[in-house]
């Protein structure tokens, strides 16, 4: 088949794949199944070895993504049954004080959100941003949206969070290196979207505490024993540290060397979180007084969530195989070659286009990187490059956020705003989040190469 009739049908199985997840409403592992395989018989690959790639891609991808997902499912379950998170926002509003309270809330999203699911994340701290709208008398978007920037930078840029595990196991980019740029491109997003947006949409909106929540907040409640702030800190970024003292020793250490296999395996993210479930599971449940039986509970209920996640993934990971073995990569590696359409471009296009038809970041996310991934193999790209190519990819999956994402419906509930009104807030901040996030990797694209 022509490199026109390969992309052609490239083409036409995305279409299948969106209009499956949004119009008949199917699950996206399975809608993703259904349009590898659809773009492997269109292309005339042997019916046998389209299933033999299947089978490669979905075990090539959960190798690694499965054991990192569940252990930073269960990670997270202990952080957040502990009050762990709680401590974390608490100790922040106290100490940068009221007038900087939406900085302290920015800084605990970005925290809590690397180890906890954004949606569990919110749940846990959106009583904190109504107990401040209450004292103060401002709108709920003053503090929440400084609080939900924080939470959706953290899990759509930095790793373990499912979306950039995903992106980083099919471009096959070393998670330190992701961890560092998403950092770096994330802070500025967040401070963009977060306290700087907050303090204008608050003025611009005024949204209420919800009547009942102000109800339940006059009753006396339980306080609760929370774990030290000091401990919860050293927890979180305990497993960060190593993955980057991995990265660190790569570039400083002779490769081979007896420090640098150290580094290697200690740092290693199986290592590292490995470690970190460990020490929550010492210190948040054993010494906190749970027992055995409902630790192994716990932790069993964590992964349930996680195995959606772990499918989905290993499914992109089929997507990514099937565009490599059909040809379809090799077609738009040389369209692109003949382009000279930057890659981290392309990438935060395509991962916008798939976002905004079909609402799920991290199907955009791994929707996108199979489709990039076939022309990275055919170009010699440093991890650094790759890296930053994956955070375009996050980007483009974070921008304008509307009716067909969980994530809006999730705000809309929780604030209780007008479908315009959250449109106005989080789909904006949303798009400031992607679009700063993009330019600071677009920028520094061109140092790397």
């Amino acid at each position: 088949m022509s490199s026109l009739g390969l992309i052609l049908v490239t083409i036409i199985g995305i279409a299948v794949l969106l209009y499956l997840i949004m119009h008949s409403k199917m699950q996206a592992f399975l809608a993703l199944l259904i349009a590898s395989i659809f773009i492997g018989i269109f292309t005339g690959m042997d019916p046998i070895f389209l299933i033999e790639t299947m089978e490669v891609g979905m075990g090539g991808t959960l190798g690694f993504i499965a054991i990192v997902v569940g252990l930073g499912a269960m990670f997270g379950e202990l952080l957040r049954t502990s009050g762990g998170a709680e401590r974390l926002a608490f100790t922040l509003v106290e100490r940068f004080g009221e007038n900087r309270a939406q900085w302290a809330l920015a800084l605990t999203g970005f925290i809590v959100a690397i180890p906890v699911f954004l949606d569990v994340a919110l749940v846990i701290l959106i009583p904190i941003v109504y107990s401040l709208a209450m004292r103060t008398g401002k709108s709920l978007l003053y503090y929440a949206i400084p609080l939900l920037a924080g939470l959706a930078v953290a899990h759509s840029f930095i790793p373990p969070t499912p979306g950039p595990i995903a992106v980083a196991t099919v471009l096959g980019v070393d998670l330190g290196w992701m961890m560092l740029f998403g950092i770096i491109a994330g802070i500025p997003a967040m401070i963009v979207a977060g306290p700087v947006f907050g303090r204008y949409i608050g003025k611009k909106v005024h949204v209420g505490v919800p009547a009942h929540i102000v109800e339940a907040a006059n009753k006396e409640g339980e306080k609760k024993d929370l774990p030290s702030f000091g401990l919860i800190c050293f927890i979180i970024l305990l497993p960060l540290a190593m993955i980057l003292l991995n990265t660190a020793g790569g570039v400083l250490l002779k490769k081979g060397s007896a420090p640098h296999q150290l580094l290697t395996f200690i740092g290693h993210p199986f290592i590292a979180l490995i470690v970190a479930t460990l020490i929550a599971m010492y210190f948040l449940g054993k010494r906190r007084g749970l027992s055995k039986q409902q630790m192994q509970t716990m932790t069993t209920k964590a992964l349930e969530p996680a195995g959606i996640v772990i499918l989905i993934t290993g499914a992109g990971g089929v997507f990514k195989e099937v565009l490599i073995e059909s040809g379809v990569g090799d077609a738009m590696g040389e369209l692109m070659a003949s382009s000279g359409f930057p890659l981290v471009l392309l990438a935060f296009l395509i991962a916008t286009f798939v976002r905004v038809a079909q609402g799920s970041a991290t199907v955009a996310m791994i929707t996108a990187a199979g489709l990039i991934s076939p022309i990275i193999e055919m170009v010699d790209l440093s991890q650094p490059s790759l890296a930053l190519i994956a955070i375009a990819i996050a980007c483009g999956a974070t921008v304008l956020s509307h009716v067909n994402d969980s994530g809006f419906w999730l705000v809309n509930r929780f604030l209780e705003m007008s479908e315009k009104d959250t449109l106005k807030s989080w789909t904006v901040m949303e798009t400031i989040i992607g679009v700063v996030g993009f330019l600071v990797v677009f920028g520094l694209s061109f140092f790397f190469s």
